[in-house]
Order: C-alpha cells, then structure tokens, then sequence
C-alpha cells in the first residue's frame, strides 16, 4: 500500500562568509500556525566551493534519509 504525503514546506537558510568570520550560531525559531514554535538547527560547512557543493548535496540526501516516507 502506498500512502500519498501532503506538500511540504523545507525551511533553510544561505549566507557566504569568509572563513573564521562567523563566532556563533544560534537556533532560527519557527512560529507554526498553530501558535507553537519549533527551531531549526542552523549548520556550517567551510571549504572550496566544491568542497562545499559536495558537502551540501550530501546532507541534503542523509536529511531525507530520515524521512523513508517521503
């Protein structure tokens, strides 16, 4: 049996910097339409941009790993 999934909302952020420009990193809050908040865990990845591209493409994939469902 396959179950057919609602539509999704991915939520992420972008933002360059030089390396060792950024000091912290904190948690972005998300308010849901249901009055609660959730937070999404913000993560960096330093390198080439090569390096970067391959990183990226590879957390994406491991993230949906998460959700066989989808």
């Amino acid at each position: 049996m396959i179950f057919s999934m609602a539509n999704l909302t991915l939520v992420y952020g972008l933002r360059l910097l030089p390396e060792g420009e950024v000091t912290s990193i904190q948690d972005a809050t998300l308010h849901l339409a249901n009055g609660h908040q959730a937070h999404v865990t913000m993560h960096t990845i330093e390198g080439s941009r090569e390096e970067i591209e391959t990183q990226l493409k590879r957390s994406l994939d491991a993230f949906f790993d998460f959700y066989p469902e989808i």
